[in-house]
């Protein structure tokens, strides 16, 4: 009698944690060699711990038993108990050496049975840990959604409490697996960072349940297929980020929603409010029109902290730069402009004196009388450059400057009203631009501090910092802005 095939039923369940990618495969290698030689010492050291060795067991001499591979022609030959492997990682750790005979011990020695994926998922955290620029973060705003009508001249001060769900990790992602597997098949991740105040969510993707389950192993470390959420704590907003590989498969993509980045970041934009819904208690995602490569920008500008809602100009009260408040009528002791104006100037000065030239009618005395003054470096700015300086600081406040905490590597503009030359070309153009999609003009800038060079471009009087506008001086900490009529569309993604 000939033995029946076995039945493969689909499950919208999720991968398992304990799902092992085979050591040899290419791409786990590239991934695992993006870590330092510390990094990946740690990692060893934390699979080995007690509280882990049960998920993580290392290749033992009773494993080789059951193994048909020769023993003798393997590099590492297996140790007999779990304190032997744990000296390996120790003796590595009190010597000196490269990353890559660590790698190949967890690969080809301790673990050459595999790397299940929950490490895997243990090793991208630690890399963002130790890299916190390494992705593209987006921020999200999360609001309850209010079904009972409000009096229209009913605006009351916002509360934060009301906008933060409450909720275990367990329930959260069971909740958002049941709203995802209807489409994919995902492995889910939760781990708290060590280094910043929030907790990751890593999501990995695989095609649909419905479909045959037999995968090749490379896709298991495809980076296209893994989004990441952030959820920062305290505060109602989410960031939420795409790696921005192409993967490392050929040939073409069999599902465009494990693939394509936009995609499976607007599947898990979809299913995270609703995961954190409850009866009565809903919840959607809005855009802040901020993205960033730096978590503590995003932490800065759109978190828990205090200089989440005073920006720009009024970020000199939210970091104690001065006393009092812009909103109280009654005098205070607050210091004057040019004194505030010391401590930035002190460090911008240095730049100044080195950039000089003799024409502008200070000789050596004047520069060592600077130099030796009171040390701001004030004294020696003639009355146009200390006007346009009072100025700058009046627009920008500590943003761009020495002390500020946030800083924007990219800011994209999108100019939607079409050029004209006329009054009745302009009342034309802005009844067409506000049926258009499409911008007229988009401009991106880039770099390590955008809001520090257009404060320097300020500085400099190539700018005229009061004619500027407020999403250009850090005040509505956007790094995204779609302009219509000088004003900035506050639907803007």
């Amino acid at each position: 009698m000939a033995r029946a095939k076995p039945l493969r039923v689909p499950t919208t369940g999720s991968l398992p944690n304990n799902l092992r990618i085979p050591s040899s495969t290419p791409s786990l290698a590239k991934s695992l060699s993006k870590h330092t030689r510390q990094a990946l010492l740690d990692l060893a050291q934390f699979w080995l711990d007690d509280h882990n060795i049960t998920l993580f067991p290392p290749y033992l001499k009773s494993d080789a038993r059951n193994d048909t591979n020769d023993e003798e022609t393997l590099p590492y030959p297996a140790a007999e108990t779990i304190d032997e492997v744990r000296q390996v990682y120790i003796d590595l750790q009190d010597r000196k050496g490269g990353k890559r005979e660590v790698l190949e011990r967890i690969l080809e020695g301790d673990w050459r049975h595999g790397i299940t994926l929950r490490q895997l998922a243990m090793s991208d955290i630690r890399y963002m840990d130790d890299h916190p620029s390494s992705l593209r973060w987006t921020a999200l705003e999360l609001s309850r959604i209010d079904a009972r009508p409000k009096d229209p001249l009913d605006n009351p001060v916002p509360d934060w409490s009301a906008n933060i769900p409450r909720t275990q990790a367990a329930t959260f992602v069971r909740a958002l697996q049941q709203e995802i597997s209807p489409f994919v098949k995902a492995h889910y991740h939760l781990s708290r960072s060590t280094v910043l105040p929030l907790t990751f969510l890593r999501i990995f993707v695989l095609e649909s349940p419905y479909q045959a389950p037999q995968q090749n192993p490379e896709i298991y470390s495809d980076s296209s297929r893994v989004i990441y959420v952030a959820f920062p704590d305290s505060c109602p907003y989410i960031y939420t980020s795409v790696s921005s590989s192409t993967g490392t498969l050929s040939g073409p993509p069999k599902n465009t929603v494990a693939t394509d980045p936009k995609s499976l970041q607007r599947l898990v934009r979809d299913a995270v409010p609703k995961a954190l819904s409850r009866p009565h208690e809903r919840y959607m995602l809005k855009a802040t029109g901020l993205a960033a490569k730096n978590l503590p920008t995003l932490l800065a500008l759109r978190g828990p902290g205090r200089t989440t809602a005073a920006n720009g100009a009024f970020s000199i009260f939210a970091d104690a730069a001065v006393e009092g408040s812009p909103l109280d009528p009654r005098p205070s002791n607050t210091v004057s402009a040019e004194e505030y104006m010391r401590e930035d100037v002190k460090m911008v000065s240095t730049e100044d004196k080195e950039n000089e030239r003799p024409a502008d009618g200070m000789g050596p005395a004047s520069k060592r009388h600077t130099a030796s003054g009171d040390g701001t470096g004030i004294d020696h700015l003639s009355p146009t450059s200390k006007k346009r300086r009072l100025a700058t600081h009046a627009r920008f406040g500590t943003a761009g400057g020495w002390i500020a905490p946030a800083p924007l590597d990219r800011l994209d503009v999108r100019l939607l009203d079409a050029p004209s030359t006329s009054n009745e070309d302009a009342t034309a153009s802005a009844t067409a631009s506000a049926s258009a999609a499409q911008p007229t003009i988009s401009l991106s800038f880039s770099g390590s501090d955008v809001i520090g060079g257009i404060r320097r471009l300020a500085d400099l009087g190539l700018i005229d910092p009061e004619r500027m506008p407020s999403w250009m001086t850090g005040e509505e900490a956007v790094s995204v802005a779609v302009v219509r009529g000088g004003k900035r569309l506050k639907s803007s993604t």
